[in-house]
């Protein structure tokens, strides 16, 4: 058996039991909605812990979309599932699902938060009336780093929206092609 065929073969295995511990673990969808609201409400609070920056922008948006879990699973097609909620000031509004589809080399399976947050009435105004937000489509979405957190302050917001990813767990290797979209559930 040649290298390339044992590295196939352990990739493959690596992945089957990623995807396994990813059916298992516990589900990316709530029981409830006050389940929902409960988990939202405490991703948010630990992103506003590890990152002050976070913080400060979530005092000046307009909204929130918080996805408190999503998991996403691959093996050359790959696909994410998570459901979350809208908070305008400290009320739930709306709920949502983020669903997204790749394809490219990918292996593994993770979990982790994302918080979106819509800064101006014109990102409000999109989700609001879409049948579906796709990223790269409509208002401008800037992914948070840490690189891009140490630079930015409430002065320097210019963007329609800011998305922070937090709590990652399991993994993913990827270099793929994903599209996410964003719509409306009702609970």
């Amino acid at each position: 058996m040649n290298s390339i065929t044992r590295q196939i073969k352990k990739l493959l295995l690596v992945t089957t039991a990623a995807l396994w511990l990813g059916a298992v673990g516990s589900p990316a969808i709530a029981a409830t909605s006050q389940d929902l609201d409960r988990d939202a409400a405490q991703a948010l609070q630990t992103l506003y812990k590890a990152n002050p920056t976070a913080a400060a922008i979530g005092a000046k948006a307009r909204a929130i979309l918080v996805f408190p879990k999503v998991v996403k699973a691959g093996l050359v097609f790959g696909g994410s599932y998570g459901e979350g909620v809208l908070m305008e000031g400290n009320h739930v509004v709306e709920y949502y699902n983020s669903v997204s589809a790749s394809w490219g080399w990918q292996a593994g399976a993770e979990s982790y938060a994302y918080v979106v947050f819509l800064m101006s009435d014109k990102a409000v105004r999109y989700l609001a009336r879409s049948k579906g937000w796709e990223f790269g489509v409509g208002p401008t979405v800037v992914a948070v780093n840490e690189g891009i957190a140490r630079n930015l302050s409430t002065s320097t917001l210019k963007d329609d929206a800011y998305a922070f990813i937090t709590d990652q767990q399991g993994l993913m290797a990827s270099l793929s092609i994903e599209g996410t979209k964003i719509s409306r559930i009702k609970r």
